[in-house]
């Protein structure tokens, strides 16, 4: 079983090159229990390409679900 979820890649920070530093934000989940890593990998493409990922880079992403 997998999840997709969207997170950031980035953070604001005016220290930083770009006013960018680099920083895992939390995720939210789009989709739990998707019964195969196909499936979960569509879903984040078709995701990632009706959204734009903004300056703070947030991308839909899989992963297998613990448990």
């Amino acid at each position: 079983m997998f999840k997709v979820f969207v997170r950031t890649w980035w953070r604001d920070n005016p220290n930083w090159p770009n006013g960018l530093e680099p920083c895992v934000g939390p995720s939210r989940t789009i989709r739990r229990h998707v019964a195969d890593e196909s499936t979960a990998l569509a879903m984040a493409q078709q995701w990632n390409a009706t959204h734009k990922p903004g300056r703070l880079s947030r991308k839909a992403e899989y992963s297998r679900e613990r448990g």
